[in-house]
């Protein structure tokens, strides 16, 4: 791997024996809570909060009693409380005019030195004008000893909106560019800085409090102090909260890895990520948008680093798309496909938009509850199998609340409108901007209805049973194909019992689940080159696939 290319996330060890750091997965807690109306209060960061500390079971604790797998909120940025702590060093402009960027720096005053000049540099050289820094309190005397050591000194940068970007969104794509660069730069400098560095977030919209903690370290719990002070002061306001508390089976905690991450969090396991993370690479040459110069898609590049966890790659690659003009729900639903493709009851339309958007982007796939916002819509939505618990409950005081679990929060039952589940492939999603919730069947239709989805496949689709029928070979003679079937590796157990069942009656031949075949590298017998590659799946949480009472699901 290049050096331009490489990833290492601090904490994790190096690849070594059976482990590597590629193969982190996370089974956690996830939940959100936000006012349907958009009006920003310190009440729904203390939900938040509160949240976090009822799904404490959750996450995970090792042999350090005060060492979690991390733990975190997102929430919008609290105008009125930076403007407050910035004050008296620098002035901020309106909600939307300025951006803010958290930045994780190894606890070293050279690196600290280092790394913020080199920001102030990449800064400069893209225009963006810095207005200040402010170093965030943080109490870490609660931290455990096996934590202490690689916990950063968290900086919150403050960046001024150019002149250039019209729009907000055109702002939040700039900074996106920007962080990229940093993220570069400071690969550069040497691997020990870039071990503790890490940006958390990088937005006009929405910041970040998130660590390697426990749920109540993070703000605090009664008369016990939380690693971020901000949290205590009842001027940190917002209409929302994304919260998750992390367990990450058989992986190794860091507060990078900690969630949410820039646009969301997530409890389960994408097993295709790394065929998604390849189908990103292989598109290099292919990627455009009219959002996107060639100068800054070779910045932004690679989308996704190496050496992240399922979660993190995802979401990189939503991050690109939303960036790239999609909304955050669109995206989301390109990503994370419903059951389409055997649903005889589906919208034509709306089929027709999956259809449309499968060889665009492939499917990350796998057990997902996914929390996720941009600032202008905020929802939760199941993968097609529908593996992971997500309740939701809507009150009559316009809050929406959506947990793992039900009972996140106390509400009275008079107080409940709606109690309902996500179901597989569904989505409740709240559009901030209008303050209503925007219904499943709502949002999918408008999303199918705003392009001739199935013109454009008519013009571009080729299907296989329009084509003509070639003219087969000759078949070769018994000891030419005997000569041919040895050459490639094919036993008289494969022509008996798999070849020829499959071709008499089209059928795929079941075999005992207890096959003593060895595997291809651990044989001594010659192996077919495919034999050596085999398709991962977690071995942790998922029970098996039924293919016959699934069927609705499972796609090719």
């Amino acid at each position: 791997m290049s050096k331009k290319t490489k990833f290492k996330i601090a904490g994790l060890p190096k690849a070594q024996g059976l482990y590597n750091p590629v193969n982190e997965h996370d089974a956690c807690g996830v939940g959100l809570v936000l006012d349907i109306k958009n009006r920003p209060s310190f009440d729904i960061v203390e939900k938040g909060l509160a949240m976090l500390c009822n799904l404490e079971h959750r996450g995970a604790v090792g042999a350090d009693p005060k060492a979690g797998d991390g733990s975190g909120l997102l929430i919008q940025i609290p105008h009125k409380f930076l403007k407050k702590k910035v004050s008296k060093s620098f002035s901020i402009p309106k909600p939307g005019e300025y951006g803010v960027g958290v930045v994780f720096i190894p606890n070293n005053e050279n690196d600290e030195k280092k790394i913020k000049s080199l920001i102030e540099e990449v800064c400069l050289k893209e225009q963006i004008n810095i207005l200040g820094w402010r170093l965030c309190p943080t109490y870490t005397k609660e931290l455990g000893w096996s934590v202490l050591p690689s916990t950063p000194i968290v900086y919150q940068l403050f960046l001024e909106k150019p002149d250039s970007e019209k729009s907000q969104d055109d702002f939040e794509k700039k900074l996106y560019i920007l962080r990229r660069c940093i993220e570069k730069e400071v690969l550069e400098i040497s691997d020990q800085i870039q071990d503790g560095f890490y940006i958390p977030s990088f937005s006009s919209r929405t910041i970040l409090y998130k660590g390697m903690v426990l749920a109540d370290q993070v703000g605090g719990l009664g008369e016990k102090l939380g690693f971020y002070e901000d949290l205590t002061d009842s001027d940190i306001e917002s209409s929302f909260a994304l919260i998750h508390q992390r367990f990450s089976t058989n992986t190794f905690p860091t507060w990078s890895l900690a969630q949410p991450f820039r646009m969301l969090c997530h409890n389960g396991e994408i097993n295709t990520v790394r065929g998604n993370i390849n189908w990103m690479n292989a598109r290099h040459k292919n990627l455009a948008s009219p959002s996107f110069s060639e100068n800054d898609l070779n910045k932004i590049w690679p989308i996704i680093e190496e050496g992240q966890s399922d979660s993190a790659s995802f979401d990189n690659a939503l991050e690109l798309l939303v960036r790239g003009g999609y909304s955050i729900s669109e995206a989301m639903l390109i990503m994370i496909p419903e059951a389409w493709q055997n649903n005889d009851i589906m919208d034509k339309n709306l089929k027709s938009f999956y259809e449309y958007h499968a060889p665009i982007m492939e499917p990350w796939d796998g057990p997902a509850n996914i929390a996720f916002t941009d600032g202008k819509q905020i929802g939760a939505t199941l993968d097609r199998n529908g593996l992971r618990p997500a309740r939701y409950t809507v009150t009559t005081d316009d809050l929406v609340i959506m947990g793992s679990e039900d009972g996140v929060l106390p509400i009275p039952d008079e107080n409940i409108v709606q109690k309902w589940r996500l179901q597989p492939g569904k989505m409740l999603l709240i559009d901030l901007e209008e303050g209503r919730i925007i219904g499943d069947d709502e949002l999918k239709l408008s999303l199918a209805n705003a392009h001739p989805y199935q013109d454009w496949l008519d013009r571009t689709q080729i299907q296989l049973e329009d084509l003509p029928s070639e003219i087969g070979a000759m078949p070769p003679d018994p000891d030419t194909l005997l000569h041919r079937q040895q050459a490639f590796g094919y036993t008289q157990e494969d022509i008996r019992q798999f070849l020829t069942p499959m071709g008499m009656t089209g059928d795929d031949p079941i075999g005992s689940m207890g096959r003593d075949t060895p595997i291809a590298v651990l044989s001594d017998r010659p192996k077919l080159l495919f034999d050596y590659f085999k398709q991962c799946f977690a071995q942790v949480t998922n029970p098996p696939i039924d293919p016959i009472r699934e069927e609705l699901v499972m796609s090719l």
